[in-house]
């Protein structure tokens, strides 16, 4: 076992604060890069050493292994955490790590290689009898073959790059007259996003419920499932609002997907913190999608209904610590909910609002957690994610969670930029999410720019009785009139209602 006495975080943002916290906790050194885009960021002035590693561009910094790499030598750096998203699934930079003598805070170089590969990860964990959906089990480039499968499977069918993910290289066939078309851009799309054409297909799940259950691993053979994550609300393939624990599952399906998932992570040998992806039906028969292998964005929300930090059970891992707990001794306690807030325009197709955050002041409170990487004044950089920040709520139950989140949103302030943070309030005020009775085409059914709308007949009517009720209680009438006390009122609550 080696003790981690300085660890480097190669990323940005919340997530490079929120690494960087945890091995402050543990009196771990930390060591910030940056870009030149984003030499002012919160994580650079935390980090107790900083290196400039680049141009604003990822290519040009968060994404140069060999920058980063010598940024380690120089500054005698142990180990190195990659957070997620730049080189965090990359095995080639893993494996250089390692090579390097310096400890990668995840799973081994070939764990991220077989799982990165969808065709692969099928083969690896059909040994353990995983429910997949039906559909071929290799790559497919001959298209008349390939139509041939598509029709005995039954369409719809989906036609899907075996590399990457975000959506991309995925196409949704309905007929097989539209079939080659499709196939012929899915390929072209999957060539040019991963540098890899290949595809596959499979039977298509409509309107499946997106399920993902965490799963840790020493490296003395312990794997620990920490259960679910319900992650249905998404807007182009990517996730908005995650919850856990799900609020369909009962406690006999989810024992039998965390035990799925734990198989999954003991075919490809699996060490660290991982999060194993299912498709869910409306029959309640769930589906192997993928493995990602690093720590997922909306890992706050298992954090808050285990009691359990995952960065600092990622480092431990690293250090060759056995976990320290069993599956027996995990429980859920309360309910989480994330909601990503985004510098996106919900009422304009979720496009990115990139600016200043003229105002930017967060919710506080008992059962209110907000992971972000900005302050007040700050620009949003247009090179990366847009995401703000993660704004996590707990209660002891869904519906406490629910309105904790409600509370936050409306306290949550920021000017200057769209963000979803409307959108999200607009999710969890509406009776299918209230019910537990949505899926991935939640945006798809419910979701319009209209329903943003600021004021509402009903709205206008409370404006009137908050404006009587102050009118009346004026000393000295005068001193406000009824157009100032209007403009001032109904501006200062149309603010509040939109955030």
């Amino acid at each position: 076992m080696k003790k981690i006495k300085k660890l480097l975080v190669a990323n940005r943002g919340e997530i490079a604060l929120r690494v960087m916290r945890s091995a402050k906790e543990m009196g771990i050194s930390t060591v910030a890069i940056f870009s030149e885009a984003d030499r002012n960021a919160l994580h650079v002035r935390f980090a107790d050493e900083a290196v400039c590693v680049g141009g604003p561009k990822s290519s040009e910094s968060y994404l140069r292994g060999d920058v980063i790499l010598d940024v380690c030598r120089q500054l005698q750096v142990d180990a190195i955490h990659p957070g997620y998203g730049f080189l965090s699934e990359n095995a080639g930079f893993a494996r250089q790590v390692q090579e390097a003598g310096i400890i990668f805070i995840g799973p081994s170089p070939e764990a991220i290689e077989l799982m990165g590969s969808k065709l692969a990860a099928k083969a690896a964990v059909a040994r353990y009898n995983i429910p997949m959906v039906p559909g071929t089990e290799e790559a497919i480039t001959d298209v008349e073959a390939a139509k041939e499968i598509a029709t005995q499977v039954g369409f719809p069918i989906l036609i899907k790059a075996s590399a990457g993910g975000g959506g991309k290289g995925m196409r949704v066939v309905e007929r097989v007259e539209d079939f080659e078309e499709q196939m012929q851009l899915a390929v072209s799309e999957a060539t040019s996003a991963f540098g890899d054409g290949a595809v596959f297909i499979e039977k298509y799940i409509g309107s499946p419920r997106h399920i993902e259950i965490q799963v840790l691993g020493d490296t003395h053979g312990n794997i620990v499932h920490l259960f679910e994550r319900e992650c249905s609300i998404q807007r182009r393939h990517q996730k908005v609002v995650e919850e856990a624990p799900s609020a369909v599952l009962t406690p006999t399906l989810r024992d039998e997907m965390g035990r799925c998932a734990v198989n999954v992570a003991k075919a490809c040998n699996y060490v660290g913190a991982g999060t194993v992806e299912f498709l869910l039906d409306e029959n309640m028969q769930f589906y192997f999608l993928e493995m990602n292998t690093r720590l997922q964005v909306e890992h706050p929300v298992t954090e808050q209904i285990t009691g359990l930090d995952l960065v600092k059970e990622q480092i431990q891992i690293a250090e060759g610590n056995a976990l320290n707990f069993s599956q027996e001794q995990l429980k859920i306690n309360g309910h989480a909910l994330e909601l990503r807030v985004y510098a996106e325009d919900p009422a304009n197709n979720f496009l990115p609002d990139i600016g200043k955050l003229q105002t930017y002041k967060r919710p506080q409170g008992l059962g209110v957690r907000v992971d972000d990487g900005f302050e007040q004044g700050m620009e949003i950089p247009i090179y990366y994610d847009p995401m703000i920040a993660k704004l996590v709520t707990f209660g002891k139950d869904r519906q406490e969670a629910i309105a904790k989140m409600l509370r936050a949103i409306d306290e949550y302030e920021i000017t200057g930029i769209a963000t979803t943070l409307p959108f999200g309030k607009f999710v969890l005020e509406h009776e299918a999410f209230i019910s537990g009775n949505f899926d991935t085409k939640f945006i798809e059914r419910y979701f319009t720019p209209e329903s943003l709308q600021v004021v509402s007949d009903t709205d206008t009517d409370e404006i009137a009785a908050v404006l009587a009720a102050l009118l009346l209680t004026q000393a000295r009438p005068p001193a406000v009139t009824l157009e100032t006390a209007t403009t001032s009122i109904a501006s200062n609550w149309r603010k509040n209602r939109l955030k």
